[in-house]
């Protein structure tokens, strides 16, 4: 009995990880309809890593703004908002941090 136990916790061990794992990669990916938006994100709201390479997760953003800061918006949004640019421009945040 003791083993059938450690057998069905293991497997469901196993699943959850899987499943968590498949949620990770698809959260990353860019939907249809969808761009990347610099420069227009909140604070901990990026969609993934920088594009500077400053870190590469999703919610590390730690200002408001920032030129390396995406988020995916639905296709031909970008442009039209305040600060938003379809490109990483590196000499935007060089401005805000001076």
């Amino acid at each position: 009995m003791t083993t059938k136990k450690t057998l069905n916790t293991l497997l469901a061990g196993a699943v959850a990880v899987t499943a968590l794992g498949s949620m990770a990669t698809s959260a990353h990916a860019m939907k249809d309809g969808q761009e990347k938006c610099y420069g227009v994100v909140k604070a901990g709201m990026n969609g993934c890593g920088a594009a500077d390479k400053s870190h590469s997760c999703a919610g590390q953003a730690t200002v408001d703004g920032a030129a390396a800061e995406w988020v995916a918006v639905p296709t031909g949004t970008c442009e039209k908002l305040v600060g938003g640019s379809l490109e990483f421009h590196a000499a935007d945040d060089m401005k805000k941090a001076h």
